[in-house]
């Protein structure tokens, strides 16, 4: 069944003893809604923010909170909520 997804990720990085790059483990929260007109004209999207880039996360967020993706999906119920982990 087709759905639409907005996937909330949080990356963690895991260090060895020595304090070195292990794996990642990435935290997701999936809200899955159905489909229809409003969510396919949607499209996709991706927004990544990373700490050590020089960007500004107050800046990033604001933009994220601004796309008109928010006010639509706003009005909607999901019809599930997906939480998990995967280590890459």
């Amino acid at each position: 069944m087709p759905t639409f997804a907005v996937d909330l990720t949080r990356q963690f990085q895991v260090c060895d003893a020595d304090g070195d790059h292990d794996h990642y483990v990435q935290v997701h929260c999936e809200v899955r809604y159905g489909t229809g007109p409003a969510l396919e004209a949607l499209g996709s999207f991706n927004s990544w923010f990373f700490h050590d880039a020089g960007d500004d996360l107050e800046e990033w967020a604001r933009e994220l909170t601004a796309l008109s993706a928010w006010t639509t999906v706003r009005t909607l119920t999901p019809t599930e909520i997906r939480v998990f982990q995967e280590q890459v």
